[in-house]
Order: structure tokens, then C-alpha cells, then sequence
């Protein structure tokens, strides 16, 4: 159960901060070899994988278009009006993220531009082991789908009898992701990068997975591929007050620890009642889990820890940078206004962070394991190159040439210098 610390001294929070290991000191070999072997052997290697880790016999990766199709058979009526819900307000929030940036006269006949230009071809992948994410799919094709990228290659772990969950096809189906290869782990992450026989290589992949998952985008991202972010297992923060419900925070807390035994939940509070309360709430519910005992042993790794104040929680908070962060006080507009570091905010008592997992329109694949101090969560953005465009004319050059003369010349590069010095001169 969750550990709970009454007024620790500041010099200590820094430990607060760490975020649980893996447990396994030769994932950077094991994942290596999986790299290293798929670039080799192409689709030979993906097949003993599947074989190895999906206990699947796999000849055909892509999944045909037919096959996807008949997914909307598969899929409850409610599940479908769920879903399109859920799409409307993600596109709808992300689409307002398409912004044209008007050019700049930066001084008499020197023109500026910044233009988006959609990155080519990403590869999205979405995890499908215990908890088939499909609503991955909709975080992440939506975007692509604006951005305006021409190829969205996705790739998602088979089941033992070699089919994809209907619900990921489905979601598939309904943002126009037709590209779908069933291979999973740190191998799809490897075909995404490397390329092979059957699956194209692509530019940037996006999406989580296991700690396997995520080592394998952060090796092939030092060889040149670009990923997402950094990401590790995910997290939840919630600040409370004496005010807050102990049956809502203990359902945010268990609702990010039921996503994995390295999941990490804290609770930050200045009322020293709170805990028990909490604790209480959580052996209530943690019963009626269907994913109790993978709940269970994330909430060994978690602490519930009280503080002078707010201020101090708010504090403790951006040291920690967690990917969500719940302000669950009595005033909690004034608190958010205060946070600097955090993948996501959910603001008030009713703001449950499943509701931005799911459906209010922000997207769901967002940085942890701290790295929210200087990453992003996926957004339009994620999906373009920003261009930059210069347009000199002939008053340009005259006004704007003496300037880089003289700075090309004190940094000694005398080629600089020139290529300005035969504009002016004619």
C-alpha cells in the first residue's frame, strides 16, 4: 500500500523525484540484439519475435483492408457513438492548433516566413497486451490526419490466435489509418526505423509501450530516427485540500495505477487527515479492480505525502513534473496558474484525468519520467517541420548587406563576407 511521509524536510524532496526502475539491468543489451537483428533478418526476424513474445505464427504482417473493415461489425453500437464523441472533441481541439504564421518585413526589403510543412511518413504504434489502447489511435492519427502527413504507418501487437482487437481496427477505420502491421515490442519500433521486406520505413514514430518500447525509440532516435519524447511508465500527481472528496482522489490515483506495476501515483496535501482517508478509499476500491493485483504493486512504489501548505505542494509538484497533474482544492484555477511543469492539467474536483485519456480533446501521449520540464505532450506540432523562408530584393541586400559584412569578417569567414560583397558591388 502506499507509503505515507508527514512534513519532510525540503532537502529531501529531491528523492521524491525519482521515478521507479525497471529491474532489469541488461534491457539496453536485450533491446539492442532486437534491433540489431531486425535490420538483418527484416521479416524473418519479426516472425521468431512474434513466435518468441506473441506465442503467434505469423506469415502476412499487413492486415488487410477487408479485415479492418469488418471490424465496425465487431464493435458495440455505444462503443461506436463513444468513439465518435471522443474523435469530434480531438479534432476539434487540435485541428484550432493549425495556425499560418504571417510573413515579417524584418526591415526594409528583407522578408521572413515561417512555413508547416506535414513530416512525410510516421509510424504510429499502439499497444495492445493487457490493455488494448485504442484510444491511442485516435490521439494520434487525428493530429497526423491534420497535419497533413501522406503516409501513417501503425503498428500494434497481435493476440495468440494472430487478430488485432476489433476496437483498435475500428479506430483505425474511423480516422482513415489503412497502413496496419501486427507486430508489436521493440521489433515494430525497429521495423518502423530500419524498414523491412513487407513495412516501410518512416520518419518520426510516435506512441508508448513498455519499457522495451521505450528504450527502442530512445536507441534508434540516437541513430538518427526521430521519436515523439522520452517516455517511461505513466503517472499521475494529485494535489488536495482538507476539502477534497477521499473516494475521488483515491479513484485517480488507482485509475494511473492500474495501467502497470511501474506506474507511479503521489498524492500532495497540506491537511494531515487526508492520507488515512485516502488510504482507506483506496483498499475499498482496489477490490472491486479487475486489475487489482497490477494496481497493487504500483501503489508500492507510491507515497502520499503532506506538506506545510499549497504553495509547497505546487512547488514539490514542478519539481517532480508529472506527466498528469489533478488540483483537486478548493481553489483550483489560481493553483494551475502557478504550475510550470506538467504534461497535463485537470483543474477542479470533476476534472478526472481519464476524462483527458479518453475524450475532452487534449491528446493523451504526453512526457514522463520527468521530462516534462522540457518536452511537450504530441499536438500538431508534433507532425510538421517548421520552414523558414528569406526574401531579399535589391534594397534588402543594400540595407541588411553592410551588417553581415562586418559580423562575417570579426568571425574570420571571409566567404560570408564575400557572397554579400558581389551583390552590393553590381
Amino acid at each position: 500500500m502506499m507509503k505515507t511521509i508527514m512534513y519532510p524536510e525540503k532537502v529531501t524532496w529531491i528523492t521524491f523525484c525519482e521515478r521507479p526502475g525497471t529491474g532489469s539491468n541488461n534491457l539496453d543489451r536485450v533491446v539492442q540484439k532486437i534491433l540489431d537483428d531486425v535490420r538483418k533478418r527484416g521479416d524473418k526476424a519479426l516472425s521468431d519475435y512474434s513466435l518468441k513474445f506473441d506465442k503467434t505464427i505469423l506469415k502476412n504482417f499487413k492486415i488487410p483492408e477487408q479485415e479492418i473493415k469488418e471490424s465496425a461489425d465487431m464493435v458495440p453500437d455505444d462503443i461506436k457513438q463513444a468513439i465518435g464523441t471522443a474523435y469530434r472533441n480531438i479534432e476539434k481541439f487540435h485541428r484550432a492548433q493549425l495556425i499560418n504564421e504571417e510573413a515579417v518585413e524584418t526591415m526594409p526589403g528583407v522578408i521572413c516566413r515561417r512555413k508547416n510543412v506535414a513530416i512525410e511518413k510516421v509510424g504510429i504504434y499502439v499497444p495492445g497486451g493487457s490493455a488494448p489502447l485504442f484510444s491511442t489511435v485516435l490521439m494520434l492519427a487525428i493530429p497526423a490526419k491534420i497535419a497533413g502527413c501522406r503516409e501513417i504507418i501503425m503498428c500494434t501487437p497481435p493476440g495468440k490466435n494472430g487478430k488485432i482487437n476489433p476496437l483498435i481496427l475500428y479506430s483505425a477505420l474511423v480516422t482513415g489509418v489503412k497502413d496496419i502491421y501486427r507486430v508489436g515490442g521493440a521489433q515494430a519500433v525497429a521495423a518502423l526505423a530500419y524498414g523491412t521486406e513487407t513495412i516501410p520505413r518512416v520518419d518520426k514514430i510516435f506512441g508508448p509501450g513498455n519499457q522495451y518500447v521505450t528504450k527502442a525509440k530512445e536507441m534508434v532516435q540516437a541513430e538518427g530516427t526521430a521519436i515523439d519524447m522520452p517516455a517511461g511508465p505513466s503517472e499521475v500527481l494529485v494535489i488536495s485540500d482538507k476539502n477534497a472528496d477521499p473516494e475521488f482522489v483515491a479513484a485517480d490515483l488507482l485509475a494511473q495505477a492500474e495501467h502497470g506495476p511501474d506506474s507511479q501515483v503521489l498524492m500532495l496535501t497540506d491537511d494531515n487527515s487526508l492520507p488515512e482517508r485516502v488510504s482507506a478509499e483506496i483498499m475499498k476500491q482496489v477490490e472491486e479492480l479487475p486489475r487489482r493485483d497490477i494496481a497493487l504493486q504500483a501503489l508500492e512504489k507510491s507515497l502520499l505525502i503532506v506538506l506545510k501548505n499549497l504553495d509547497e505542494c505546487i512547488y514539490l509538484s514542478n519539481m517532480y513534473a508529472p506527466e498528469h497533474l489533478i488540483i483537486n482544492t478548493d481553489e483550483p484555477k489560481c493553483l494551475a496558474e502557478k504550475v510550470i511543469n506538467a504534461g497535463s492539467v485537470f483543474i477542479g474536483k470533476y476534472s478526472c484525468e481519464s476524462a483527458g485519456d479518453y475524450a475532452s480533446g487534449t491528446n493523451h501521449t504526453l512526457p514522463t519520467n520527468g521530462f516534462a520540464r522540457s518536452y511537450s505532450g504530441v499536438s500538431v506540432d508534433s507532425f510538421v517541420k517548421k520552414i523558414t523562408f528569406q526574401e531579399l530584393d535589391q534594397t534588402g541586400i543594400k540595407n541588411l548587406g553592410p551588417v553581415v559584412e562586418l559580423m562575417a569578417e570579426a568571425e574570420g569567414l571571409d566567404g560570408h563576407k564575400k557572397a554579400v560583397s558581389v551583390r552590393l558591388k553590381k
